[in-house]
């Protein structure tokens, strides 16, 4: 419910709150991943995704990632020379953003080592919905005048806390 969050670390997880289905569907599949490891010797490993986006993720249709509807909303603002973009919520909400190649390089250390627990894999610099918009926009060269509407808005804040993902790979997204 707040903007300004703890990161997640890994235990976080339980007592199991999450927000809903989608939620419980990620820690079944990890409850699933460590049944079959110790039933029947698969061996797996459990990781924690946070916001990971790239260039081919889907970028309208209302379920891309925010950094490519941002870039979609300043797009269509530069093109068409209005400069108003439209933003759920007020705009603070906060989240950490992963580059997909980032994410590809730290599956492949954790599926070369011997880690079985659940890892976090992300960025752990927040940024508001905000601060991504004024980013875009200065990366696009326009000035965007920012319009903020009802709309889904998933949870106030999120971020990946990072200190497990550093210990067990010696590595972190850049």
């Amino acid at each position: 419910m707040d903007a300004n969050v703890t990161p997640l670390r890994e235990e976080d997880a339980y007592p199991a709150l999450p927000q809903d289905a989608y939620g419980w569907e990620k820690l079944v599949t990890e409850r699933l991943c460590t049944h079959y490891r110790e039933d029947y010797g698969l061996e797996t490993r459990i990781v924690r995704f946070h916001n990971i986006f790239g260039p081919r993720g889907t970028w309208d249709g209302g379920r891309e990632k925010a950094p490519a509807a941002m870039c979609r909303k300043v797009a269509y603002a530069k093109l068409t020379g209005s400069p108003e973009v439209e933003i759920w919520g007020d705009g603070e909400q906060t989240r950490s953003f992963c580059y997909i190649d980032d994410c590809v390089d730290g599956i492949s250390r954790l599926m070369r080592s011997d880690y079985r627990e659940p890892l976090n894999l992300g960025q752990d610099r927040m940024v508001t919905i905000n601060e991504l918009a004024d980013m875009v926009a200065a990366a696009a060269g326009i000035e965007i005048v920012k319009r903020h509407i009802p709309g889904p808005q998933g949870v106030r804040g999120r971020n990946s806390d990072n200190t497990r993902l550093r210990a067990v790979l010696g590595w972190e997204p850049q």
